[in-house]
């Protein structure tokens, strides 16, 4: 990673801890909106991190 988005460049080195597969983008994108709620996040920090 060589840090050209500058959106994420203050973020690196990042590390991948987790991945989740999904079949459709649709099913991508609801995870992803879901993920940014409070409920998401608790969700995600107990069962991925």
């Amino acid at each position: 990673m060589t840090g050209n988005v500058p959106a994420t460049a203050k973020f690196l080195p990042a590390n991948l801890k987790s991945y989740v597969a999904v079949e459709t983008k649709e099913k991508a994108m609801a995870l992803e909106k879901y993920f940014k709620t409070e409920s998401g996040k608790a969700l995600a920090k107990k069962r991925f991190l």
